[in-house]
């Protein structure tokens, strides 16, 4: 935003001291500890009086209103536009903020307000101005409370107020600064003019007036600022340029004793470091690269060298910046190969390491505690860019034992209060969670290099445990606050133990049942927190990466991944068919499958609405070729027999000749998507009975199962294609090429005929579907006309006695009908009418039987079995109820017993 720019005007021929060329962070500080300004009385009674200013206003405005009062709030109003016209200082934003809403109150009721308010806003349209270069982070809060203040200003009823903060509002993104602000332009024409290197070389010229140097420091630095830093970087690389530079440098480290010549001497070291950066200056032919690496380990080695002879150092303020600029330009060095044996011989390596260890109380004449914290985290993270380059020296000072002795350290319960004051040192106020960071990333880089020396030395120290220990530790603080440097202690964590296992079965073991406890949280990650910006992403990315090197390969911890249900979770977050997901971890179900047990846990997956497994792979393989262009038709059939899984992008390709040992377009494009390892899982689960699929997923598993010969096909098309640019084939190879082409063809045919008889079945089926739903509907509706009918006739019956009757009568020629022709002799005859039945409905189960008379016993059923000479077993029975019968009347006839 260019509010947060800073203004130039008010040092128009000198740069500002808290602006600095593009520099590594660790430079931001080294530029921003005060004002540089030789001569010139101190700044800090001015800022103390501006203060004062503005809070003097603050209470005026607070006052009571009276019309002499009122003069007097305008009047301060305006010398506070005055003080401010080029510019509000974050520093005082939220005073600024105050003053605002003060006079919002006021334009209310005194429209006398609207001018010096509207004067306000139009300053928070100006860049904003810093001292500090740390200021921008210091102060953003802030400056998001005044941008949210002018929307609320919104609220004042004047229109001129309202359109100032739009013109405001707009000016944060474009914006033309005040001519007086502008002071490029003379830059520019010094630059054609060969400016910078011009002044550099007269520096060591005779100057009585002593202000050479600092004068040609200055316009550098104007130079810098307002061109092209690349430009003036190129002006000053030459042998010549370089090598004066370097004197003048010297001259001020050994001779100068001030503290201006102190603050020169930084400031000729940054411009060194600009120079630095740049391969082609002579940095090493000149010996000034070796001069300030002998300077950088001066402290921390204490090897007399005769280039520092007669050097004494402090610790000063400017003592400190120059050493953290020294370490800076180390960290630059270590990426010029010409520059490493260099860094080798004068021991650079043991010089960081000096710092991987506990800060112990500082003496007298020592580097305070925040001071020494901020060199401790710079070393660390220089040791992280340049312990790659010497991995002997790095190995030989046993730099693994000492960084996991000091992560032990990190990790421990001893007091220590962080004070986080850096740029190193951010988020590790009051811990040690900063210390813990730097050292990681050293560990880091030097695996990364996959050095078996590196790896086996750091396994010898137990460096598996501990980093899982690590992992635990940072994990148990994520649960009190989920912050960015915790998310990246564990993602570079999991990396380390990644490139520590990979590729070793002992490692992995010793790796299996803690670290896959300690990685299914990471897997079961709430996929909401992948887009907090926090680095959750990179986290679960890391996670995977180490399921995969200290996993898989392992039957230990394979089996005891899936006993965790492992296989499950990751299914679910395939299931979300993030593209970038994807295809790490169908890799690692792949790798997965020569187990014999996964394939069985993921045939017995469930997604959500009960999806298996096969079908979501079925879905990721349609989307990935919609994604590719490939041709298919609306039913997803294969719509061009030749070429039935070429992408558009393929399609669009020229056939280059090849040479052998290179591979074509065509199997290149195999490792560029997914559709190879979807194959492969569904070959593993078999093409065969798998369940959950619709007849849209057999027609796209009928091209999956012919994958690898439509590829294979995809190859000989190009080998013919090669051949026919370059040879002319004799008659039998032509021929030969045409019948595999065929072949070819003929298999996306018999693909396509396979995906439409699929089609016609299911389009059969659903017919019979639809007929037996339409059979079911029918019979409903019939019960249903069925049931009208009879309430009508019930209805009829109801209110017509005519048709009551002949309802009765042909309820009565029914049961006749139904009575048997041949009669018994003698046989009993039973009515079947209800005598006094008034209803008009048919009777209900109710039954009353006659019992068989006396005179029939011994009759025609005398001589069968069910004759009644001989008491029964029923008729015991009988008895039996009877009695029960009789009892139950003498309880009803007694009552409840109290």
């Amino acid at each position: 935003m260019s509010s947060l720019a800073e203004p130039q005007a008010s040092r128009p021929l000198s740069r500002s001291p808290a602006r600095s060329p593009a520099l590594s962070p660790a430079l931001g500080p080294s530029r921003c500890g005060g004002e540089r300004r030789r001569g010139a009385p101190d700044g800090g009674a001015s800022q103390e009086t501006r203060s004062a200013d503005l809070n003097h206003a603050i209470r005026l405005l607070e006052g009571s209103d009276s019309s002499n009062l009122e003069e007097e709030q305008l009047k301060v109003l305006k010398k506070v536009v005055k003080r401010f016209e080029n510019g509000l200082p974050l520093k005082d934003l939220a005073q600024i903020i105050d003053i605002l809403n003060l006079c919002a109150e006021k334009v209310n009721e005194q429209e006398a307000f609207i001018e010096p308010m509207c004067e306000l806003i139009k300053l928070c349209g100006i860049p904003f101005q810093k001292k500090k270069l740390s200021d921008e982070v210091s102060y953003s809060v802030t400056v998001s409370k005044l941008i949210a203040q002018l929307g609320y200003l919104m609220r004042v009823p004047s229109s001129q107020v309202r359109i100032q903060i739009c013109k405001c509002i707009i000016s944060f993104y474009k914006m033309e600064l005040p001519k007086k602000l502008l002071s490029g332009v003379n830059c520019r024409h010094m630059l054609k003019a060969q400016a910078a290197s011009r002044l550099c070389l007269y520096l060591n010229d005779v100057d009585p007036s002593g202000q050479l140097v600092f004068r040609s420091s200055e316009i550098l630095w104007n130079l810098l600022e307002n061109t092209s830093k690349e430009e003036v970087v190129n002006q000053l690389s030459s042998l010549e340029c370089v090598h004066a530079l370097k004197e003048v440098f010297v001259d001020l480290l050994l001779h100068g004793f001030r503290h201006y010549d102190r603050q020169l001497r930084n400031d000729l070291l940054v411009i060194a470091t600009l120079v630095a950066e740049n391969p082609a200056a002579p940095m090493i032919e000149s010996g000034f690269t070796t001069l300030l690496v002998v300077l950088a380990t001066y402290t921390e080695v204490k090897i007399p060298n005769p280039l520092l002879k007669g050097l004494k150092l402090t610790f000063s303020y400017e003592d400190f910046e120059m050493k953290k600029l020294l370490f800076n330009i180390i960290g630059i060095l270590s990426k010029d190969p010409r520059a490493v044996q260099l860094l080798s011989e004068n021991d650079v390596m043991p010089a960081l390491l000096y710092y991987v260890k506990p800060h112990q109380k500082p003496g007298f004449h020592e580097w305070s505690a925040s001071q020494y914290e901020e060199l401790q985290l710079h070393a660390i993270a220089i040791l992280a860019s340049v312990a790659p380059f010497l991995v002997d020296k790095y190995l030989s000072c046993q730099a693994n034992t000492l960084l996991l002795v000091f992560l032990e350290w990190c990790m421990g319960q001893d007091p220590f209060f962080g004070q986080g004051n850096s740029f190193h040192g951010t988020g590790g106020r009051g811990n040690k969670l900063a210390q813990m960071r730097y050292s990681l990333r050293v560990l880091r880089s030097v695996v990364s290099l996959y050095d078996d020396a590196v790896n086996l030395n750091l396994c010898d120290q137990g460096a598996i445990s501990q980093l899982l220990d690590i992992l635990k530790y940072a994990a148990n603080k994520s649960k009190e606050r989920d912050d960015a440097i915790l998310l990246e202690i564990q993602a570079d964590t999991l990396f380390i133990l990644s490139a520590v296992c990979e590729n070793d079965a002992h490692r992995k073991e010793l790796f299996s049942y803690e670290g896959v406890d300690i990685l299914i949280p990471f897997i079961q990650m709430d996929p909401k927190k992948l887009y907090s910006g926090l680095g959750h992403n990179r986290l679960l990315f890391s996670a995977l990466d180490c399921l995969w090197a200290c996993v898989v390969g392992c039957y230990i911890a394979e089996d005891y991944f899936l006993e965790q249900q492992g296989v499950f979770l990751l299914l679910d977050l395939l299931a979300l068919k993030q593209k970038n997901l994807c295809n790490i971890i169908l890799g690692i179900l792949v790798e997965f499958c020569d187990n014999p047990r996964t394939t069985f846990h993921i045939s017995t997956w469930r997604g959500e609405k009960d999806q298996t497994a096969a079908n979501l792979l079925i879905q990721l393989w349609r989307q990935e070729e919609l994604d590719l262009g490939v041709k298919r038709d609306r039913y997803g059939r294969i719509a061009d027999v030749k070429r039935p899984i070429v992408s558009s992008f393929q399609k669009q390709q020229e056939v280059i000749p090849m040479p052998a040992n290179s591979p074509s377009f065509a199997i290149v494009e195999i490792s560029e998507n997914i559709r190879a390892k979807l194959y492969l899982l569904l070959c593993k689960l078999g093409f065969e009975d798998l369940p959950g699929l619709s007849a849209k997923d057999f027609v796209t598993l009928a091209i999956i199962r012919r994958y690898v010969d439509f590829k294979v096909g995809e190859v000989w098309s190009e080998v013919c294609t090669e051949l026919k640019e370059e040879f002319r084939p004799v008659a039998s190879d032509e021929e030969a090429l045409k019948v595999i082409s065929e072949v070819s063809e003929n298999i996306g045919r018999s693909v396509a005929a396979l995906q439409t008889e699929v089609l016609e079945s299911q389009h059969r089926q659903e017919i019979r579907e639809e007929e037996k739903t339409y059979t079911k509907i029918q019979a409903v509706h019939k019960q249903k006309e069925m049931v009208n009918k009879s309430w009508e006739n019930f209805l009829t019956r109801t209110s017509n006695y005519e048709a009551l009757k002949k309802a009765k009568r042909l309820q009565e020629k029914s049961i006749e009908a139904s009575r048997s022709k041949l009669k018994t002799q003698n046989g009993a005859v039973h009515s079947t009418d209800i005598k006094g039945l008034s209803t008009t409905i048919g009777s209900g189960r109710l039954v009353t039987v006659e019992s068989t008379p006396s005179q029939l016993i011994g009759g025609p059923l005398s001589g069968t079995d069910l004759a009644l000479g001989k008491p029964s077993v029923c008729e015991g029975a009988l008895k039996k109820i009877k009695r029960v019968k009789t009892l139950d009347s003498i309880k009803k006839d007694l009552g409840p017993v109290e």
